[in-house]
Order: C-alpha cells, then structure tokens, then sequence
C-alpha cells in the first residue's frame, strides 16, 4: 500500500492540471462582469442617424446676417424647439412640439418655397414666417446660466423622436401650431382658405392656465378708426357681431355698413387673437382678446397641459390633428437629399 500512495498522488495532480489549464487559458481575456462577450451601445448620435436614415440638411436663412446656414435635420430641430416652445415645458410636450417642427420642415424641404421669398439655396428662414431658429450660441446669450439644463431637456425631447414626423394620407402634413386657444382650435378654412382634413377644431381646455389667455389693448378712437377704416355711428353702437367661426371665433363683424373679417380685424389692430371684443371708454377703445395666435393645429399650453395630466406626446398629436400617422421620412429621404 505504501507503493501505491505515489501513484495516487501523481495521478490527482495530473487530473487537476487537466482540469485547470482551460481555466487558466481564459482568465487572462475574460471580461470581468462575467466572462461573457458584450457589444458596446451605440452613441446617441449613432442611435440618431440610423433612424433618420440618409444624412439630410437644412439650409436657413439667417436674417440678421442675411447668410444661409446649412446643418443637419436634427440640429435644426432642436433650435426651433428651443426657440418656440418654453424648454421648461413638459417632456412630452415638447416631444409633440419636436414632431411638429420636424414634420413642417419636411414637408416645406418637399414641397419647396410656398408663398415667400428666399435667397437661392435657403429652405426656410428663422423668423416666424416660418419657425423661428436660434444656434446654440444665441441659445447660450439668451438663456444664460440656464443654457445646460434647457438645452439637455430640449435635446432629449429631440432625440427621443429623432427620424419622426407627421403623416395623412402617406404625406407630411403641414403641421401649424400656436401658443395659446380660446378654448378650442381652429378649422383651417376658417382662418386660411384650405380645408385641411386633420386641422380641424377641437376642444382644449387646458389652455385656461396659460398666462396668454386674456390680454387687453387700449387705443385711441381715432386710431382704432383709422386702422379699420370705418366710423363709428353716432348712435354710440360700436358695430354688432355677425358670425362665429367653429372654434368660437369672431368670424365677421358689421361696423357702420361695413362688414370685416375677424382675421382682418387682428392683423388691423396687431391683436393676440380673433377672439375680441372692445367697449368704448371716453376718447379710448378697450380691446379684450382671449387666446393667442391664429388658432389652427396645435396649442402648445394645450399641449403642456395634456403632458401635464400623464398624456404621451403621441396622445397630443393625435388630439390636435386629427387622424394623423407617426412615420419616418426614410420614404422621402431620397428627394431630400436630392433637393440639397
């Protein structure tokens, strides 16, 4: 037996050697969370340009510098959201206001320049013609020590819908927006002369909250006249009025025989909204108005309100246009690129 015990002993050692050079052929390229074999996330720029497909740029007409500024989609996107929307705005809503941005440009890049003139070259200005645009540099003056924080939420807003828009019927809608209802939106044709099936009115409530829904303009009856071009009859009336849109705007108002549109009132009297009255006190007329902005597509308080009370970005948009389609523009991306 005592022969034996060498032999043992050779053959154990021999068993763990066996057993432990696959061991140690491993350990020294194994991963330390467990040895398995991962796969780095892609970068949020990566993440981006696989949704959007084919690179695709912008070229905006800067106003000040009268240059055009070329830059890529989403880059463009997020300094409209920053721009037009308040970047301290529910996530969600200025998801939907990302989706709106993205689809108006679009479809403008689409259909080209519709009823304004650009220099050679430029899609869109940065005005509220359009959308109003601002680099991040403008952003950095305009929003000072709170540039990092408004500009991550923005951002994210942006990213979270990268390569999203706005469809009916398989084409980009034009997607309009404003800041502040009367309590519904507008029908298209009732403020402009298209009928546009997905713009039509509907109820948003939530706009009550926003500090733009009354406001109040004093000029003199002179002025006031003048602007309009009527007179007041001198049976102290200040005209009747005649109709309401859908949206419970002022459609048309009949001063001294004299009938004008409630759009062309606003725009006369640079008013906030349609949505007016006015009384007469001394020499000076008040005018009250309820909501502002022309009232057609989207009201981004509207849209904060709903975000506000748990609603996703898509149950906005499909709130304020109606029977639109989320898509990707992958399926235009070639007349896009074509047209740059």
């Amino acid at each position: 037996m005592k022969h034996l015990k060498p032999v043992v002993l050779l053959v154990s050692a021999f068993f763990f050697i066996v057993l432990m050079i696959p061991t140690l052929l491993v350990i020294p390229f194994g991963d330390k969370t467990g040895g398995e074999l991962t796969e780095q996330p892609s970068s949020v720029k990566q993440q981006t340009e696989a949704k959007v497909g084919p690179k695709v740029e912008v070229a905006v007409y800067r106003m000040k510098t009268k240059q055009v500024e070329k830059l890529p989609l989403e880059d463009y996107v997020v300094g409209v959201v920053a721009s037009e929307m308040p970047a301290n705005f529910e996530i969600e809503a200025l998801k939907a206001q990302s989706l709106a941005a993205r689809t108006y440009i679009v479809q403008r890049m689409l259909n080209g320049d519709i009823g304004t003139e650009l220099p050679e070259g430029a899609n869109i200005s940065d005005t509220v013609t359009h959308q109003v645009y601002k680099s991040p540099d403008e952003l950095k003056l305009q929003w000072k020590g709170d540039y990092k924080r408004n500009m991550e939420r923005v951002t994210k807003a942006v990213q979270e819908t990268a390569g999203q828009i706005l469809t009916f019927e398989d084409q980009p809608i034009s997607a309009q927006f404003f800041s502040t209802s009367n309590g519904y939106t507008e029908n298209s044709e009732e403020y402009w002369s298209n009928a546009l099936p997905y713009l039509k009115s509907v109820e948003s409530p939530w706009d009550k909250k926003s500090p733009k829904f009354t406001d109040q303009k004093v000029m003199s009856l002179k002025e006031f006249e003048q602007r309009l071009g009527v007179k007041f009859p001198t049976d102290g009336s200040l005209g009747k009025v005649v109709s309401r849109t859908t949206g419970k705007r002022i459609a048309t108002v009949e001063i001294s025989g004299k009938t004008l549109t409630g759009k062309e009132i606003r725009d006369k009297l640079s008013l906030n909204s349609a949505d007016f009255n006015w009384v007469k006190k001394g020499n000076q007329i008040v005018i009250t108005t309820k909501g502002s902005g022309h009232g057609v597509g989207m009201s981004q308080y509207g849209a904060n309100g709903m975000a506000a009370e748990g609603k996703s970005y898509q149950d906005i948009v499909s709130h304020y246009y109606k029977g639109v389609v989320i898509a990707s523009p992958d399926q235009y991306a070639s007349k896009l690129t074509a047209k740059q």
